[in-house]
């Protein structure tokens, strides 16, 4: 390997790594958020008790995505630092805006919830909680404003380097506004599958139905939610993708020639050097209407595309890994309408208000916990992958933002340390998850103040 391929690799780690503890953040924040509220309005002990056991485990994920967040950084000025420059004027505002605001938001409201139990007014206590949760989809939203960049540059002029000229443009790009609603669902799937699997192990032991039953109903409303939002989003995230990136859509269907009108194919087999397909699986039309719109509309092929990018840009091969791109699209959608299902089936059986089922239900609930996971990972892979050999699409090809004085012992040392370092806070974090999962929620309803100075007993 050399220099790039071990860069992308620890860009891959981190990125994919992080982004574990993104959508729990803010999916269980909108969560948390909304049983807070009913507890505010009821008054029912069970959704205080629901509201700090879930509140626990909220700022467990949010405190590691802080910290994988920051090690994240480091990669950018190690061995990206002719990217960093080329688009640094450009992704300046919205991570300034997003570290200044949004971040200083949540966590400054988080700290007041957190501490604010009993010394807060009810209302105002409230309304920290979803400060936080409209903080962290602030947050997102800038963030993605400067992938989307990546995806498709716009409000800038571009020389040596990406110089902002329309910082409303790079806020307002459509690739951004199609993955903005599509990331937030996918959270929402993501926070729903904890309650729903943590509920789903309590529930199967027989322990607190009172908080664990309506937790586990309002995880799978979230769940099914996400799932039919990612679709639907994904639908129009697809049409966007054709327009702006027809390489991409094409490696994700493995279309490598031009059809009107194009099949999906549920099932493909390419030969080694991706130029064309041996075998497919395929239903009629329907990538089509994906990609356009209409049954009988025209999707461009892998060669045909292969051809026009060689005669706007260059010689060169601006084929992404077929397979890659073919399988991660794949499983994304796969394993997130795999949660939607379980979500579906956990509703039917706790329709009444009653819990009941068999214990391979359970099991399943309990199990679907990796579901979000491996979709939203497979989705990021995706993203990224089957944009290249561009990481500013049209703009700047992945081979020419690196570190050009870095060399192959320093990536490879600095990605085997930040791989241990991510692996000590997987054992970390799952250690935690574990523990105060399958603790008992907090017992009794008391309000009373805890004392001057002291944290509530929930945490």
């Amino acid at each position: 390997m050399d220099t790039v391929d071990l860069a992308r690799w620890q860009f891959g780690i981190t990125t994919v790594y992080h982004f574990l503890f993104v959508p729990v953040t803010i999916g269980l924040s909108v969560l948390v958020a909304i049983l807070n509220t009913a507890w505010v309005r009821t008054g029912n002990p069970a959704y205080l008790r629901a509201t700090k056991f879930w509140g626990t485990l909220f700022l467990i994920n949010f405190a590691m995505g802080v910290v994988t967040g920051i090690v994240q950084e480091f990669q950018f000025g190690m061995n990206w630092s002719s990217y960093s420059r080329f688009v640094g004027d450009v992704f300046g505002a919205p991570l300034a805006l997003e570290a200044l605001l949004a971040f200083f938001l949540e966590s400054t409201f988080l700290a007041l919830w957190m501490f604010g139990w009993d010394r807060l007014p009810k209302l105002v206590h409230l309304a920290c909680i979803w400060t936080v949760a409209i903080g962290s989809m602030v947050s997102a939203y800038f963030i993605l404003a400067a992938n989307s960049f990546m995806q498709w540059p716009v409000g800038v002029t571009v020389g040596r380097r990406a110089e902002l000229a329309d910082f409303g443009a790079v806020l307002t790009n459509k690739v951004l506004l199609a993955t903005f609603p599509h990331t937030v669902l996918g959270c929402w799937l993501a926070g729903g599958v904890i309650l729903m699997a943590v509920s789903a192990w309590h529930l199967a032991r027989k322990r607190d139905a009172d908080v664990f039953g309506p937790s586990l109903r309002l995880g799978a409303v979230a769940v099914l939610v996400g799932a039919a939002g990612t679709l639907v989003s994904g639908d129009v995230l697809g049409k966007i993708m054709t327009q702006t990136q027809p390489m991409k859509m094409a490696a994700a269907e493995a279309l490598y020639d031009t059809r009107q009108p194009a099949p999906f194919s549920l099932f493909t087999i390419g030969t080694l050097d991706g130029t064309r397909p041996i075998f497919a699986l395929e239903v009629p039309g329907l990538l089509s209407q994906l990609a356009t719109g209409s049954f009988d509309g025209k999707v461009h092929g892998v060669n045909d595309v292969q051809r026009e990018y060689q005669r706007r840009f260059g010689p060169g091969d601006y084929r992404p890994y077929i397979p890659l791109a073919y399988w991660s699209f794949r499983l994304m959608i796969g394993f997130g309408m795999l949660a939607g299902l379980v979500a579906l089936v956990l509703l039917w059986l706790t329709r009444g208000g009653r819990v009941r089922g068999k214990g391979w239900i359970w099991r399943a609930a309990v199990w679907s916990v990796v579901l979000p996971f491996l979709a939203h990972s497979f989705g990021w892979i995706f993203t990224e992958t089957a944009r290249q050999p561009w990481v500013v699409f049209s703009q700047m090809k992945t081979v020419h933002g690196v570190s050009p004085s870095v060399g192959v012992g320093t990536v490879l040392t600095s990605l085997i340390v930040f791989t241990l370092l991510y692996g000590v806070l997987a054992v970390v974090e799952a250690g935690l998850m574990i523990k105060y999962g399958r603790m008992a929620p907090p017992s009794g309803d008391s309000t009373e103040p805890t004392g001057p100075g002291e944290p509530s007993p929930a945490y």
